[in-house]
């Protein structure tokens, strides 16, 4: 079956640095785009960070030059470091998988929270 499972995240102190881990199986992960996406209390759902299967990537402009999106497809696995963090950083950040923009092969993970707090 498919799965996507989120590890890494916790609490840091602002200005901290983080490494979140995605590994996926069940599925031709290499085919795949990868996003992780967050989503804060009160607050929509909203994109981080993408890496197409191509390797062209795209971030938030809250999150460019201190979020960096990576893949290493030998092990099935994305990967978001997360450097100068923020208290706005904080929010439970969920790992995605989807092929060809279609509904059937669009996969999430549990979620992993990060919270940045002094």
């Amino acid at each position: 079956q498919v799965q996507l499972v989120e590890s890494g995240g916790g609490l840091v102190q602002p200005g901290g640095s983080l490494r979140l881990s995605c590994a996926a199986s069940g599925f031709t992960f290499r085919l795949y785009a990868v996003s992780w996406y967050r989503q804060a209390p009160g607050k929509e759902r909203e994109s981080v960070a993408r890496m197409a299967a191509d390797l062209s990537t795209n971030y938030a402009d809250s999150v460019k030059g201190r979020f960096t999106i990576s893949r290493d497809n030998a092990k099935n696995t994305v990967y978001l470091q997360m450097n100068s963090l923020k208290p706005a950083d904080t929010a439970v950040y969920y790992c995605n998988a989807q092929k060809w923009g279609l509904s059937e092969y669009d996969y999430w993970g549990q979620g992993t929270q990060v919270t940045v707090s002094s």
